[in-house]
């Protein structure tokens, strides 16, 4: 597959923040409409306002929703979409076990015709910016469509419980946050040994270059803040003045990496030709054999409860 769009993409909104096991389908919760009212018992509808100020009537048990890169969300929640996110071929995998295995794939971009042909009952938009240019109007002619976040690279906590409540599913939301403060509470602890938890950074190889994720969003944010794993001086000095998730990084500049770990995230599996190189090789957690790496087909590329509880499961396995 091309990973030009994946990168561009996932730069842009993979934070990509932005959800870990898929939980059953939730209970009967009810949740309240933007003012924190109640919906009227045996109603069909419930409103809710979105981040820009819409108020949309949306269904109260919504059976077809098209929700494009919040699938994590939905997953956590048990809710099969009726449609998934995709970038040119590529699809999020680390999901496909789960609720969405089998679902038909729509461009990130959600083109109007594609989103028409599905016909969905609730269009869930993760920021603001896809849906300028006079887009939110058309979207909302197919079905009510609602706005999760003022801007990308929101926090994933947040999203999440928005999620749960335009979906009526507040309470298992708030279940499934619960479950992964937990989780990472106990990793957290588990990592810290003598009071003292090693240093990491997350890179990402791909078409033969290198990244390095950012120390609040993405796997940073659950790397250092969930996790509290030291962060190192390379990633705070480019964490400084990044402008995305992921940012480019000389394989000269890697050298002066002092982390103990370093997880590696390789999209070039078949031609890493930049891992036989002997700069890479001098790194001192590539020396010390201090190296985990993954495909591109983890959720170490995304960001949701489940994405991060894989995350979490990867680092304990790597750091004993």
């Amino acid at each position: 597959m091309s990973y030009n769009l994946k990168l561009k993409k996932i730069f842009q909104i993979c934070g990509i923040v932005f959800l870990s096991v898929a939980l059953a389908a939730c209970g009967n919760s009810q949740s309240g409409n933007g003012n924190g009212n109640k919906p009227a018992g045996g109603s069909k509808t419930r409103t809710v306002t979105d981040v820009m100020g819409h108020k949309v009537k949306v269904p109260a048990h919504p059976k077809r929703v098209i929700a494009t890169y919040l699938e994590d969300h939905l997953v956590a929640l048990g809710v099969k979409p009726v449609a998934q996110w995709s970038v040119s071929n590529g699809i999020q995998e680390y999901l496909q076990d789960d609720l969405l295995k089998g679902v038909p794939a729509i461009s990130y971009d959600l083109p109007y015709e594609q989103v028409q042909k599905f016909k969905p009952d609730l269009i869930l938009i993760d920021d603001a910016s896809m849906v300028e240019g006079g887009k939110y109007e058309q979207y909302s002619k197919i079905a009510p469509t609602f706005v999760v976040s003022k801007k990308q690279n929101s926090d994933w906590r947040k999203e999440l419980l928005t999620v749960g409540k335009v979906l009526n599913k507040e309470a298992k939301a708030k279940q499934v946050l619960a479950d992964y403060e937990k989780t990472a509470k106990k990793a957290k602890e588990q990592l810290a040994k003598n009071g003292k938890a090693p240093s990491a950074a997350a890179i990402w190889l791909v078409n033969n270059k290198f990244f390095i994720v950012s120390k609040n969003v993405s796997s940073g944010d659950v790397l250092y803040n969930d996790l509290g794993l030291k962060v190192p001086a390379v990633v705070n000095e480019i964490s400084a003045k990044a402008t995305s998730n992921w940012n480019a990084i000389s394989l000269e500049k890697l050298t002066e990496l002092d982390a103990d770990y370093i997880f590696l995230i390789n999209s070039d599996k078949t031609h890493a030709t930049e891992l036989d190189n002997a700069l890479w090789k001098s790194i001192p957690a590539v020396k010390k054999h201090h190296v985990a790496e993954f495909s591109a087909n983890t959720g170490w590329l995304y960001s949701g409860a489940i994405a991060n509880k894989e995350m979490i499961r990867d680092v304990l396995k790597t750091i004993k």
